[in-house]
């Protein structure tokens, strides 16, 4: 048993600050939360926190960790006017750049940041074209490296391939989703990684993808994990091309259901958000991401039941992205208060729950040890009722002190428990080599 000494423990929802308690923590589990715990078991390891802030564990509910070696990109990007031009002249090369190398490593990079602003989960959407089998699990090397938990996927989509790689997505997408099943009931490794079943954009799924991806769901038993509606575009091409809403086409392929992860949603219709709402699917919002875009604003995230916050490949800074959440409806002439922004936070551990079918995002008995510390030394009082607005306003990253995952201390005093120093050394090797490959790519996207 480990115990956490003297913390302030901090809920997100309902909101609720307890000072002076201890945290017992044994395998993955919480086992007691309480006062005066170290002195009942004497037996037990015990760390004093000296006040730490104790949380319930951050989850970046969108993210795309093989965007990591993206930062500071110098290959020959060709002007990007709007959002399409944006993938297929940046994203859409570098994708189809990465090979085994580069994407462990920005995916390994990607896990080690996340951890460092305070994540303790990740749920990643996955592509690279050039490297479509075995690439899920070399993602979760990463993560299992790091010590993260996440959930990943395949983007499955026609925009290079055609049928050939509609199915290859499809294949990698259930092939993950049964080794992850094998390896749990042998018990081979800590159950830290997850599957979904992922896809690109309505845009790129024909009538096949839509019926191979059901396919893929109801044989796995996972929920997918799709962007729409990002860009007008997707909205435009659906009715043009289908006579549907993207949400409504979903649906009628029987994709639409509690485990279903929407991404963005900027341009849904009502009807579309009516779906959502009565399947119990989740929404994720993306501020940062869009904006980086210029795609546009969402002014109706109230009206989805259930709402997250990701970054679309911006990092994983959750107290950032929450943030910008909040000023950007501020901005926008929005109702909503930052408590409502504190709740879309702490909803990405809903999504882990369905997926893991384990307890996360409350520091009670019975539940996952995913843990965020803070050390941030509060200039006013911290209430319940004011645990929104510290984070709106004042903590951030930085007060990241330690990450705990699964019980286990991952990140602890600003530290990993290993030299990461050779790790950032290789991944910028890989990045230089990689955006050399993206300026090699010929007019059909294959290597030159």
């Amino acid at each position: 048993m480990l115990i956490l000494q003297n913390v302030t423990a901090v809920q997100f929802e309902p909101a609720a600050v307890q000072n002076g308690v201890d945290i017992a923590v044994e395998g993955s589990l919480i086992s007691a939360v309480g006062a005066g715990l170290a002195a009942r078991h004497p037996r037990a390891e015990v760390r004093p926190m000296h006040g730490l802030l104790v949380m319930p564990g951050i989850v970046c509910a969108h993210n795309h960790f093989y965007s990591g070696l993206a930062r500071g990109i110098m290959a020959d990007i060709k002007p990007c006017p709007d959002f399409i031009s944006t993938l297929k002249n940046l994203w859409w090369r570098l994708d189809r750049a990465l090979d085994e190398e580069s994407l462990y490593l920005s995916g390994l990079v990607c896990s080690l940041e996340a951890i460092r602003s305070g994540c303790t989960a990740v749920i990643d959407h996955h592509a690279s074209p050039n490297f479509v089998g075995g690439s899920l699990d070399t993602l979760r090397r990463g993560f299992l490296q790091a010590g993260l938990r996440g959930i990943t996927c395949y983007e499955t989509t026609h925009r290079n391939g055609g049928d050939a790689e509609l199915e290859a997505g499809v294949d990698e997408n259930v092939a993950f989703a049964r080794r992850i099943d094998a390896a749990r009931a042998k018990g081979e490794e800590p159950y830290l990684v997850e599957a979904m079943i992922g896809a690109h954009a309505p845009f790129t799924i024909p009538r096949k993808g839509m019926e191979l991806l059901r396919e893929a769901v109801q044989a796995t038993g996972r929920g997918l994990h799709i962007h729409a509606a990002e860009d007008r575009y997707d909205v435009s091409h659906g009715h043009d091309v289908y006579g549907q809403d993207l949400i409504e086409r979903l649906a009628s392929h029987g994709l639409v259901d509690d485990r279903t992860l929407v991404a963005h949603g900027l341009y849904l219709s009502d009807s579309d958000i009516e779906i959502l709402n009565a399947q119990d699917a989740f929404l994720v919002h993306n501020p940062r991401s869009n904006m980086n875009n210029r795609v546009g604003y969402s002014g109706r995230l109230g009206a989805v039941r259930n709402l997250a916050l990701g970054t679309d490949g911006i990092g994983a800074d959750m107290f950032e992205e929450l943030k910008f959440a909040f000023f950007k409806h501020r901005d926008a002439g929005g109702p909503l208060w930052p408590d409502s922004f504190l709740r879309f936070l702490w909803n990405g551990n809903r999504i882990l729950e369905r997926s893991f079918g384990a307890r996360f995002g409350r520091l009670a008995a019975g539940c996952k040890a995913d843990l965020t510390i803070c050390d941030y030394d509060c200039p006013t009082p911290l209430e319940a009722q004011n645990v929104a607005g510290h984070l709106a306003f004042g903590m951030g990253s930085r007060a990241v002190h330690s990450v705990m995952v699964d019980g286990r201390l991952v990140y602890e005093d600003r530290s990993f428990p290993f030299d990461v120093a050779p790790i950032y050394a290789a991944a910028r090797r890989a990045a230089s080599a990689l955006w050399k490959r993206m300026d090699e790519l010929d007019r059909n996207g294959a290597p030159a």
